[in-house]
């Protein structure tokens, strides 16, 4: 696998965030990553060690632990709403520190030339939702999770 295009994040009208990133990997794997907690557990939380719970099904729901170099730990959760197998999820995202604010997250996923392409759109429920989780750190955090995520899709391959 070769090299990979840097994620892609814009704001889109005032409750939107859409990042994209492709992977030279093909659509199964990049799927499975995503479906799978052991896959999960090996990239999602930016390298780090973490506990994985899914129920990877409509109606059922997800919980990532990570655990930090210093004993930190980060908790997220949300439940899967929606799976068009190897196109389309989606699900809620909520991070435990701050309870009560919920995205809706759309991941879709492209197959073209060889490449998979990650389409996320995460919709808040205010301006101001939206704001704050741009300026808790989301985009290096996305970007360290998806360069784990190429490291790993190679292990597979």
């Amino acid at each position: 696998m070769g090299e990979t295009k840097s994620l892609d994040v814009k704001l889109q009208g005032d409750l939107e965030i859409v990042m994209t990133r492709s992977f030279d990997a093909p659509l199964a794997l990049v799927w499975e990553a995503h479906t799978k907690a052991e896959h999960l557990s090996k990239w999602w939380a930016r390298g780090h060690q973490a506990d994985v719970d899914l129920d990877f099904r409509p109606g059922g729901k997800w919980r990532i632990v990570e655990h930090g170099d210093n004993g930190e730990q980060w908790a997220f959760r949300g439940e899967v709403r929606e799976i068009v197998p190897m196109e389309l999820i989606v699900q809620t995202f909520e991070w435990e520190g701050l309870p009560g604010h919920i995205s809706v997250e759309r991941l879709v996923f492209e197959h073209k030339d060889g490449k998979t392409t990650l389409t996320g759109t995460s919709t808040f429920a205010s301006k101001e939702d939206r704001d704050g989780m741009v300026a808790s750190g989301m985009e290096g955090g996305a970007n360290e999770s998806y360069r784990a995520l190429d490291a790993y899709l190679k292990t597979l391959a």
